[in-house]
Protein backbone atom coordinates (compact mmCIF):
# COMPACT_ATOMS: atom_id res chain seq x y z
CA UNK A 1 0.00 0.00 0.00
CA UNK A 2 0.97 3.31 -0.52
CA UNK A 3 0.91 6.25 1.27
CA UNK A 4 1.22 9.65 1.12
CA UNK A 5 1.89 11.08 4.43
CA UNK A 6 4.81 9.58 7.23
CA UNK A 7 5.42 10.48 10.58
CA UNK A 8 7.79 8.18 13.32
CA UNK A 9 6.11 7.83 16.53
CA UNK A 10 8.17 6.05 19.57
CA UNK A 11 6.57 3.42 21.53
CA UNK A 12 6.88 4.38 25.42
CA UNK A 13 7.16 2.36 28.25
CA UNK A 14 4.03 1.81 29.31
CA UNK A 15 3.01 0.72 25.89
CA UNK A 16 4.12 -2.29 26.63
CA UNK A 17 1.67 -5.25 28.22
CA UNK A 18 1.91 -8.23 30.87
CA UNK A 19 3.08 -9.99 27.32
CA UNK A 20 5.62 -7.93 26.52
CA UNK A 21 4.10 -6.56 23.43
CA UNK A 22 2.36 -3.39 22.74
CA UNK A 23 -0.92 -3.63 23.90
CA UNK A 24 -3.69 -3.54 21.12
CA UNK A 25 -4.92 -0.31 22.53
CA UNK A 26 -1.76 1.59 21.52
CA UNK A 27 -1.70 1.09 18.12
CA UNK A 28 -5.14 3.15 18.01
CA UNK A 29 -3.00 6.04 20.05
CA UNK A 30 -0.23 5.95 17.42
CA UNK A 31 -2.58 5.79 14.24
CA UNK A 32 -4.54 9.29 16.39
CA UNK A 33 -1.29 10.81 16.95
CA UNK A 34 -0.22 10.77 13.73
CA UNK A 35 -3.26 11.97 12.40
CA UNK A 36 -3.74 14.92 15.25
CA UNK A 37 -0.14 15.90 14.56
CA UNK A 38 -0.28 16.00 11.02
CA UNK A 39 -4.38 18.34 11.57
CA UNK A 40 -2.33 20.69 13.64
CA UNK A 41 0.94 21.23 11.52
CA UNK A 42 -0.67 20.38 8.45
CA UNK A 43 -4.26 21.27 7.97
CA UNK A 44 -3.96 24.21 10.25
CA UNK A 45 -6.71 22.94 13.02
CA UNK A 46 -6.66 25.04 16.22
CA UNK A 47 -7.60 22.08 18.76
CA UNK A 48 -7.46 24.75 21.13
CA UNK A 49 -9.49 27.41 20.59
CA UNK A 50 -10.79 27.02 16.46
CA UNK A 51 -14.56 26.91 15.70
CA UNK A 52 -13.94 23.53 14.32
CA UNK A 53 -13.44 20.14 15.86
CA UNK A 54 -12.85 16.76 14.47
CA UNK A 55 -14.67 14.05 16.53
CA UNK A 56 -13.62 9.95 15.79
CA UNK A 57 -16.93 8.30 15.37
CA UNK A 58 -15.68 4.95 13.52
CA UNK A 59 -12.04 3.26 14.43
CA UNK A 60 -10.32 -0.01 12.86
CA UNK A 61 -7.10 -2.20 13.54
CA UNK A 62 -6.36 -5.43 11.99
CA UNK A 63 -3.05 -6.65 13.61
CA UNK A 64 -0.03 -8.13 11.44
CA UNK A 65 2.67 -8.20 14.15
CA UNK A 66 3.53 -7.57 17.25
CA UNK A 67 5.68 -4.04 18.63
CA UNK A 68 7.60 -4.08 21.87
CA UNK A 69 9.03 -0.89 23.59
CA UNK A 70 11.62 0.86 22.70
CA UNK A 71 10.81 1.20 18.61
CA UNK A 72 9.80 3.76 16.37
CA UNK A 73 6.77 2.76 14.64
CA UNK A 74 6.61 4.32 11.22
CA UNK A 75 3.15 5.34 10.46
CA UNK A 76 2.05 6.16 6.73
CA UNK A 77 -1.47 7.86 6.50
CA UNK A 78 -3.29 8.64 3.25
CA UNK A 79 -6.97 10.07 2.78
CA UNK A 80 -9.40 6.85 1.46
CA UNK A 81 -12.37 9.58 1.06
CA UNK A 82 -13.28 12.84 1.81
CA UNK A 83 -16.92 14.34 1.47
CA UNK A 84 -18.48 17.49 2.77
CA UNK A 85 -18.00 16.94 6.56
CA UNK A 86 -16.11 13.75 7.24
CA UNK A 87 -12.79 12.47 5.89
CA UNK A 88 -12.10 8.66 6.63
CA UNK A 89 -7.97 8.29 7.17
CA UNK A 90 -6.30 5.16 6.03
CA UNK A 91 -3.24 4.12 7.67
CA UNK A 92 -0.20 0.99 7.93
CA UNK A 93 2.08 0.98 10.68
CA UNK A 94 5.56 -0.32 9.79
CA UNK A 95 8.99 -1.35 11.71
CA UNK A 96 11.41 -0.83 8.59
CA UNK A 97 9.85 -3.01 5.87
CA UNK A 98 7.31 -5.01 8.28
CA UNK A 99 3.77 -4.28 8.62
CA UNK A 100 2.33 -4.48 12.11
CA UNK A 101 -1.07 -3.31 11.59
CA UNK A 102 -3.25 -1.41 9.38
CA UNK A 103 -6.01 0.49 10.35
CA UNK A 104 -8.58 3.31 9.54
CA UNK A 105 -10.06 6.64 11.26
CA UNK A 106 -13.22 8.39 10.15
CA UNK A 107 -13.97 11.91 11.81
CA UNK A 108 -16.70 14.22 11.68
CA UNK A 109 -15.70 17.78 11.55
CA UNK A 110 -17.96 19.57 13.87
CA UNK A 111 -19.24 22.93 15.40
CA UNK A 112 -17.35 23.15 18.87
CA UNK A 113 -20.41 24.26 20.18
CA UNK A 114 -22.97 22.73 19.15
CA UNK A 115 -21.10 19.53 17.92
CA UNK A 116 -23.78 19.49 14.69
CA UNK A 117 -22.00 18.82 11.23
CA UNK A 118 -19.66 21.74 9.97
CA UNK A 119 -18.44 21.81 5.82
CA UNK A 120 -14.99 21.34 5.75
CA UNK A 121 -13.11 24.28 4.28
CA UNK A 122 -9.88 25.77 3.92
CA UNK A 123 -7.33 25.48 4.68
CA UNK A 124 -8.23 22.55 6.15
CA UNK A 125 -9.82 20.98 2.83
CA UNK A 126 -7.17 21.71 0.37
CA UNK A 127 -4.59 20.22 2.96
CA UNK A 128 -6.89 17.16 3.76
CA UNK A 129 -6.92 16.88 -0.47
CA UNK A 130 -3.26 16.59 -0.75
CA UNK A 131 -3.55 13.37 1.60
CA UNK A 132 -5.76 11.72 -1.37
CA UNK A 133 -5.01 8.55 -3.02
CA UNK A 134 -5.68 8.02 -6.68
Amino acid sequence: MSYVHWQDVPTRWKDNDIYGHVNNAAYYSFMDTAINTWLIESGGLDIHGGDTIGLCVESHCSYKAPAAFPETIAVGMRVGHLGRSSVRYELGLYRDDDLLAEGHFIHVFVDRETRRPKEITAPLRPALESLLID
